[in-house]
């Protein structure tokens, strides 16, 4: 059961990331907040990787599996889906809003992870996931285009928050082939935040951060970067190791809801009373979802 809530709690944290964008000072822009949060979150995760990795050095052979190019192609996928979704969420929120945005690149992420990982394993996901997942998709689409009294749905906000999906869904499926093959969940994340850091600073250059500057600035980069990024990745790439990728994507779909609630009571954004019908099934969604991964399983002979 750890690893569920591990996964449940990295997606509470996801879900704080568009209200914190709306929060910061005045000069903010999507791809700006997105680098920032990718290099500061990147290089905590590559340093915390690296000390994990000197102190198991230092204790004996580590035994982690030789490098292959197959393992170094993962890893950089996971770190370019990792530095992509940035910019493309925070784009989409900022187009059609927190709660629209944050519940379109939610709701689409977990029906593109199991597809993909279908695709890969040639194993269903089984008929539980189905069920909860599309219990859970259809709450995230009634709250996203029938919960707010002024709801936006510009197609390029559409377009940006679909694609933020599509890369967190290649993320996490990218995870779920290194730990079946044997790699450290604390390495992946290392690895993968190294590379979207390079990419995200790369892209900071092209932008202007004087927000930096504020006091406000600085508070909204740290806790992107750490809380947001550093924390709830490593607990997302742990909670990973003994659940399915599928079931993963599904279980973040907690994310809109903290959103979603972080929109109403701190930003003042509207919810129809249709939407709280939507919360409900998206609620009812993750809760058989989480009731049906509750048993650990030896999740890497399912997947080979």
């Amino acid at each position: 059961m750890l690893p569920v809530l591990a996964v449940l709690a990295a997606a509470v944290l996801f879900g704080t990331t568009g209200t914190t964008q709306a929060l910061g000072p005045d000069g903010t822009t999507p791809l700006g907040v997105g680098a920032v949060r990718v290099a500061v979150g990147g290089v905590a995760l590559a340093l915390v990787a690296a000390a994990a990795g000197a102190r198991g050095r230092a204790r004996g052979p580590a035994g982690s599996p030789r490098l292959t190019g197959r393992a170094a192609l993962l890893m950089a996928l996971a770190g370019t889906c990792l530095f992509s979704y940035q910019p493309l969420f925070f784009l989409g929120t900022s187009i059609n809003g927190v709660a629209v945005g944050t519940v379109i690149a939610l709701g689409s992420s977990p029906v593109l992870a199991g597809t993909l990982e279908w695709a890969l394993t040639r194993r269903s996901p089984g008929g539980l996931w189905l069920t909860a997942t599309a219990l859970a998709t259809a709450g995230v689409a009634v709250l996203a285009f029938g919960g707010q009294t002024e709801a936006s749905t510009s197609p390029l906000g559409v377009a940006a928050s679909v694609g933020a999906g599509a890369s967190f869904a290649v993320f996490t499926v990218s995870q779920r082939r290194l730990l079946d093959g044997g790699w450290r969940p604390l390495t992946i994340m290392g690895a993968a935040g190294a590379v979207a850091a390079v990419l995200a600073v790369a892209l900071l250059l092209t932008q202007d951060a004087s927000w930096l500057g504020e006091p406000r600035g600085m508070a909204v980069a740290l806790w992107l970067g750490l809380g947001t990024t550093t924390l709830a990745y490593a607990a997302f790439t742990w909670g990973l190791q003994a659940v399915q990728a599928a079931t993963a994507a599904t279980l973040t779909l907690a994310e809109p809801l903290t959103a979603t609630v972080l929109g109403i009571a701190v930003l003042g954004e509207r919810l129809a009373p249709l939407g709280a019908a939507g919360l409900v099934v998206l609620a009812s969604g993750l809760a058989l979802i989480a009731w049906g991964a509750r048993r650990p399983r030896n999740v890497r002979q399912e997947t080979r």
